[in-house]
Formats: structure tokens, C-alpha cells, sequence
């Protein structure tokens, strides 16, 4: 693990902390207030970030935005690949997403694979208006067709480079750092 948290950081908590408020503006301005808005964020780090999105969406326009968390464990492509049982947890949105704008919240876009498992989960718990998609870091190499409509930051990476978002919440210090081979 400790290899892991080793590698050339490229996001320190200032840097994450402008990109939310950046994303959280953008938010506001796409959909004109945040009226009919729910927040879902892909375990494990975009639930942070859906709740730290929440907080600053509120701080802005003094209005609390429903925010729930969705497993994609049962949901993902890869499950038959994968060697020993998945683990799983839990899937919480404790409001109806039916006809609601929601902003699906992750931490690193890649491949695009984990946001469809996510899409895919969502429309088994009903049926939004609008499905957005909120990253905090965008690092291209899409295998599907599959676009952030906010984006923190863009960070071009190599396809064996691997991006680790670190957040307080999970008991380090917020920082984006890119673990080369």
C-alpha cells in the first residue's frame, strides 16, 4: 500500500477543493439552480465527493440537495474475470430518482466502464429526466462513448500509469497523485 501513496502529485487540497466549487458553480449555471437535482456518488470516492459537492451546491444556493450512494459491484463487465467473490456493499439512495436530474459523482473517469455499470444501476432504481456526470479528475483512455459533463481536471495519463485520488475522509490528506510502473 505504501507504494501506492507514493507517486508525483499533480492535485493538493487546494487544487481539489477549486475544482469542486468550479463544478459546483457549473452545476448551477448547466441547470439554472439546482432545483429537481439529486446527487449519487459511486462508491467509494465519489461518495465523498457527492457529499462534498452537496455541501458547497448548499453553501451557494442555500438549498440542501438529496445525495445518495450507489454500488456497482453487480453491475460491472468485468464480474466473471474477476478471481473469489465480489464484495459488496451497500447501495443507499433514500429518495425516489424518477423524473429528477441526477449527478452522478466519481473520482477518476477512465475507461468509462465503471459509469456505465452506474448508469445501468440507476435506471434499475427508476427513471431520471437527466443523467449527468460530475469526475473530479478526467484522465481520457475511454473504451466507451462516454463523456463528464464537469470536469475538475483534465490530467493525460499513460495507459500503464494508474491515477489514485487520496481523500481526508478515508484518512489521508486530499491529494490526486499519478503511481507510474
Amino acid at each position: 500500500m505504501e507504494v501506492k501513496k507514493s507517486g508525483r502529485s499533480v492535485m493538493e487540497a487546494q487544487e481539489i477543493m477549486r475544482a469542486l466549487s468550479r463544478v459546483a458553480h457549473e452545476i448551477i449555471e448547466k441547470n439554472r439552480g439546482v432545483k429537481d437535482l439529486a446527487l449519487v456518488g459511486i462508491r467509494t470516492g465519489g461518495v465523498h465527493l457527492a457529499k462534498r459537492l452537496a455541501v458547497r451546491l448548499k453553501e451557494i444556493e442555500g438549498q440542501d440537495l438529496p445525495v445518495g450512494e450507489l454500488d456497482i459491484t453487480l453491475y460491472r463487465d468485468d464480474l466473471n474475470c474477476r478471481k473469489g467473490h465480489p464484495t459488496l456493499r451497500k447501495t443507499e439512495i433514500p429518495f425516489d430518482i424518477t423524473d429528477l436530474t441526477i449527478i452522478l459523482v466519481d473520482d477518476v473517469l477512465f475507461t468509462g466502464r465503471t459509469t456505465r455499470a452506474a448508469m445501468d444501476g440507476l435506471i434499475d432504481l427508476g427513471r431520471p429526466s437527466e443523467v449527468q456526470l460530475a469526475v473530479l479528475v478526467d484522465r481520457g483512455h475511454r473504451q466507451l462513448p462516454i463523456k463528464a459533463t464537469y470536469v475538475g481536471k483534465n490530467l493525460p495519463t499513460a495507459l500503464n500509469e494508474q491515477v489514485e485520488v487520496f481523500l481526508e475522509e478515508t484518512g489521508e490528506p486530499d491529494r490526486v497523485v499519478i503511481i507510474s510502473p
